[in-house]
């Protein structure tokens, strides 16, 4: 016999949309849980074969983890199609360590969790693929969306700006976001901060950098086009941050936080 499928009450879906930026999706407003899910015994998500592969995958480990029962991802929610919807009977604190075992090193980072909400991005080769979103329903109830994070068209090649050096590996402002908190200052002065550190105030042109009462010498010159910043992968060690190559680029971890991205290299 065919699953059935079962959709929320409006009562229960996510406020606004999933936004995802570059590292990760933006927890939703906290879902009302008033509502019970349907009555029916859990089975495990059969999931069609036109889905994107990490979510098909996810899907099934995730639901025979928490005894999930598949819904129909209500319009509300704005998903992707590719998304895959499951009702679980327990509480988030439960579900959490249950996913983060089926997800195991293709995590990238930990749980990003709010009073309502947990997200968990994850990677298939190196690439950021997918996210798992929980959502509090009820103290007993918990909604799960696994969903495919679609690839944002590369950003276009800055021109080389005088002062660059051929072969060296630089970054956007925007490559950052996630990990490092960018604020252009103005004037060619940007101001640097990331998890656990003092923030790092650097000029375009110039190696000192200016941290807390002292100063820092930076590996590598951070420069400008005039539009955006381009800072030199070798500089995020200043930062407490590592970079580690990966087959498509590099994946930057600052803190507990992550992500994967392709530098510029002229």
């Amino acid at each position: 016999m065919p699953m059935q499928r079962f959709t929320l009450p409006l009562a229960v879906l996510l406020s606004g949309g999933l936004a995802l930026a570059q590292t990760a999706p933006t927890t939703p407003a906290a879902p009302p849980a008033t509502n019970p899910a349907p009555n029916a015994s859990p089975k495990t998500a059969r999931v069609m074969a036109t889905t994107h592969r990490t979510v098909s995958a996810l899907s099934v480990g995730i639901s025979k983890a928490v005894k999930g029962q598949l819904l129909t991802c209500p319009r509300a929610l704005k998903v992707s199609p590719l998304a895959v919807c499951l009702y679980t009977k327990s509480p988030v604190n439960t579900v959490r360590p249950a996913v983060r075992g089926v997800v195991g090193p293709q995590a990238l980072g930990d749980w990003k969790t709010s009073a309502q909400a947990s997200s968990l991005l994850v990677q298939e080769g190196g690439n950021l693929a997918a996210y798992v979103l929980l959502s509090n329903l009820s103290p007993q109830e918990t909604l799960v969306v696994i969903d495919a994070v679609q690839a944002k068209p590369a950003a276009a090649k800055p021109a080389a700006p005088a002062g660059v050096v051929k072969g060296q590996a630089y970054l956007l402002d925007s490559d950052l976001a996630g990990v490092v908190n960018v604020i252009n200052l103005g004037g060619g002065k940007y101001r640097l901060n990331a998890p656990g550190q003092t923030a790092l105030t650097i000029t375009a042109g110039s190696k000192v950098a200016q941290r807390g009462g002292g100063t820092v010498d930076l590996p590598m010159v951070p420069l400008t086009d005039g539009k955006n910043l381009l800072f030199p992968a070798a500089d995020l060690r200043s930062l407490g941050c590592t970079v580690t190559d990966t087959a498509n680029g590099i994946t930057i971890a600052c803190g507990s936080d992550s992500v994967g991205v392709k530098p510029i290299v002229f």
